[in-house]
C-alpha cells in the first residue's frame, strides 16, 4: 500500500536520506550518532571494569565522575583496572600516567640487584614499558612509602626483586593493599606464604646440591653454611636443602656447622669466625659478599684460601672472577629469570590470566680457585704417592 503523502515531491527533510546510493545525515544527526556511540562504548566500558573489580557499574560511574561515596581503596582499584585494560581515563583523573612499571630493589650494595635491574630495565622497554626504580636505603624511604608513591603514579604493575616479602618478621601489610587495588606485581625469589603473587626464584634446592656436592667430593666433611637471616625465606630454603642433603649421606646437620648474618661483608667476616673455630675447612655462603667476608676472616685468622679452607659463594655477581682468589660460586640465571618476570608481569598486564605459582630457574656450579681439595685428603694422596 502507498501512502497518498508520499506522491509527489518531498516538502520535509527526512532524518536520512540516499542520495548516488549512499547515507547522508544532517549535522545534528551526525552529533546524536556521535554521542549514542560514545553511550555505547561507555556502557562497554562501565560493564568491563566493574566486573574486573568486583563493584557496581555505578559505583564505576561514580568514581569516573569524580563523585563522592567511594572507599579510597575501591577508588583505586577501580583506577588500576581502567590503566591494566588499557581504558583512557577521563581528564580530570588523568594526570601524568605513562606506560610505568616500579622496580623495587631491596639494595644496591650487592652487585647482583644492579645486574637484575638492568636486565629487568632492558625487557620491560622492549615491552614499551618505563621502569621506575626503588632503592631501600637504611634511614630512607621505605617499601610501603614506595608503594603510595608508585600508586600516585598510575604504575601499570611492579616487580620486587627481593625485598620484605622474603622476611617472616617484616610488615606485608603494602602488598595486601597491592592486592586489593589488583594491580599486576610479579616477586623474584623466594616469598612468604600468601601473598597470592606469581614468583619467579632460583632452585634453592639444587644450589645446595651443587655448592655442597662439590665440597663434599673435594673431601671436605667439616662444611659450614653462612646464610642470611633465620626469617629469610631463601636462607631458610638452602638451610632445609642442607638438612635434607646430610640425611641423605645418612648424616645430621651440625647446628654448630650453620651461623646467620646479615647480608654484607663485614657481617659475613664476623660470623665466619665462629665457624672456623668450629673447625670448618669449607664454608658455602649464602651470597657471595659474604663469601669475601669469609676469605677476608679466614685469611685474618692466619689461614690461606683454599689451602687450608675452601669457600663457595652465590650469584655470580660481578667480579667474583677477578677477585684473589676468583670465587667458586653458584650462579643465579639472572637473564632469564628478570626476562619471566618481565613477560609474567606483560600478561597480567593485558588481562590474561596467570597462575599463583612458583617459577624456578636452575642455577649452575661455576668452580674458580677458592675450592681445593681438603688438606687431610691432600696429606693422604701425598702420602700415597712417597710410599710407592
Amino acid at each position: 500500500m502507498v501512502d497518498a503523502a508520499t506522491d509527489g515531491p518531498r516538502t520535509t527533510a527526512s532524518p536520512l536520506w540516499t542520495t548516488c546510493g549512499k547515507w547522508t545525515t544532517t549535522a545534528t544527526e551526525r552529533k546524536e550518532l556521535a554521542n549514542l556511540r560514545n553511550i555505547t562504548s561507555m556502557a562497554k566500558r562501565l560493564s568491563d571494569v566493574a566486573k574486573k573489580v568486583g563493584v557496581s557499574e555505578a559505583t564505576v560511574s561514580r568514581v569516573l565522575n569524580n563523585k563522592p561515596g567511594v572507599s579510597q581503596a575501591t577508588r583505586d582499584a577501580i583506577l588500576t583496572a581502567l590503566d591494566v585494560m588499557g581504558y583512557e581515563r577521563p581528564s580530570k583523573l588523568r594526570g601524568e600516567r605513562g606506560r610505568l612499571v616500579g622496580l623495587v630493589l631491596p639494595e644496591l650494595g650487592n652487585p647482583i640487584f644492579p645486574a637484575l635491574a638492568e636486565v629487568i630495565g632492558g625487557a620491560l622497554a622492549q615491552q614499551g614499558f618505563t621502569p621506575v626504580l626503588c632503592t631501600r636505603t637504611a634511614g630512607g624511604v621505605t617499601e610501603s612509602e614506595y608503594i603510595d608513591l608508585l600508586l600516585a603514579q598510575h604504575v601499570s604493575g611492579v616487580i620486587f626483586a627481593g625485598g620484605l616479602f622474603a622476611e617472616r618478621a617484616a610488615d606485608h601489610g603494602h602488598y595486601a593493599r597491592l592486592a586489593a587495588v589488583r594491580l599486576p606485581v610479579v616477586l623474584i625469589n623466594g616469598a612468604v606464604e600468601g601473598l597470592g603473587f606469581p614468583r619467579v626464584s632460583c632452585d634453592e634446592l639444587i644450589a645446595m646440591q651443587q655448592a655442597l656436592g662439590h665440597v663434599r667430593s673435594l673431601g671436605h666433611e667439616r662444611i659450614g653454611l653462612l646464610l642470611g637471616a633465620p626469617d629469610h625465606i631463601p636462607s631458610e630454603r638452602k638451610l632445609a636443602a642442607a638438612t635434607v642433603l646430610a640425611g641423605r649421606a645418612g648424616a645430621e646437620l651440625d647446628p654448630a656447622m650453620v651461623v646467620h648474618s646479615q647480608y654484607a661483608l663485614e657481617a659475613g667476616q664476623t660470623a665466619t669466625n665462629r665457624l672456623l673455630e668450629a673447625g670448618a675447612t669449607a664454608i658455602v655462603c649464602a651470597s657471595d659478599p659474604l663469601a669475601l667476608g669469609a676469605i677476608r676472616a679466614v685469611r685474618r685468622a692466619g689461614l690461606e684460601v683454599p689451602a687450608d679452607v675452601s669457600v663457595v659463594g652465590y650469584d655470580d655477581s660481578a667480579l667474583m672472577s677477578s677477585t684473589d682468589p676468583a670465587l667458586t660460586t653458584v650462579r643465579q640465571p639472572i637473564e632469564p629469570m628478570g626476562r619471566a618476570a618481565v613477560d609474567i608481569l606483560s600478561r597480567m598486564i593485558a588481562g590474561q590470566e596467570v597462575p599463583d605459582e612458583e617459577l624456578l630457574f636452575e642455577p649452575e656450579l661455576v668452580v674458580r680457585r677458592s675450592t681445593s681439595m681438603a688438606r687431610d685428603r691432600r696429606l693422604s694422596t701425598r702420602s700415597g704417592r712417597t710410599d710407592s
